[in-house]
């Protein structure tokens, strides 16, 4: 199963119901901090094309002044893209292999960024989560301390709901509170378990 949502829609408290579920959750932002840790080519590589602006004190990366490079420019951010997405891709397919044999009978891809890589035809089912633009500006402002007008820029940087909603197999509609987000992926569970 893909997993995808925009930047604060709930698409994590979406995996860890999931994962409450059984299902063995590969967490493709936790793949994207690992393939650009310090010493990895993937890092390397940022840095040969960004330049070392981009690097923390500790040499490691500083997401904070890499989103304000890539985060305005498409090209840059498809250029980054390119570095890091098919490193987080073998990543994964690695994890989906250990999770198999370790005898897993569900698999979801927690992917930000499905849409955009064009992964969505890879999966089985494709889940989709979302909430509206101004309850995801607020989390970003309270829970990331992000301005207002950097939570906008961040969500329109992203595939748009309507483009999610075209490769959904299921969308969770996140607009009340934590738990009545995990119904909706229980309720939904049960239903797709019962097949």
């Amino acid at each position: 199963m893909g997993l995808t949502g925009g930047i604060a829609s709930g698409k994590s408290t979406v995996a860890e119901c999931l994962r409450d579920l059984g299902a063995v959750v590969v967490d493709h932002d936790g793949l994207a901090r690992q393939v650009v840790e310090p010493g990895s080519s993937g890092l390397a590589e940022i840095v040969a094309r960004f330049g070392a602006g981009v690097l923390q004190p500790d040499g490691s990366l500083d997401r904070g002044a890499l989103g304000a490079v890539v985060f305005g420019d498409p090209k840059a951010r498809g250029l980054l893209n390119s570095i890091v997405h098919p490193r987080v891709v073998d990543a994964a397919r690695v994890a989906q292999l250990a999770a198999q044999e370790a005898g897993a009978l569900v698999v979801v891809h927690d992917i930000p960024l499905l849409v955009e890589t064009g992964q969505a035809g890879d999966f089985d089912v494709v889940l989709v989560v979302e909430a509206p633009e101004d309850v995801r500006v607020e989390r970003m402002v309270r829970d990331r301390g992000m301005r207002s007008d950097d939570a906008r820029a961040r969500i329109r940087a992203q595939a748009s709901d309507d483009e999610r909603r075209a490769v959904a197999d299921v969308v969770f509609r996140n607009d009340g509170s934590r738990k009545d987000l995990c119904d909706q992926v229980v309720r939904w569970w049960d239903r797709w378990s019962d097949r």
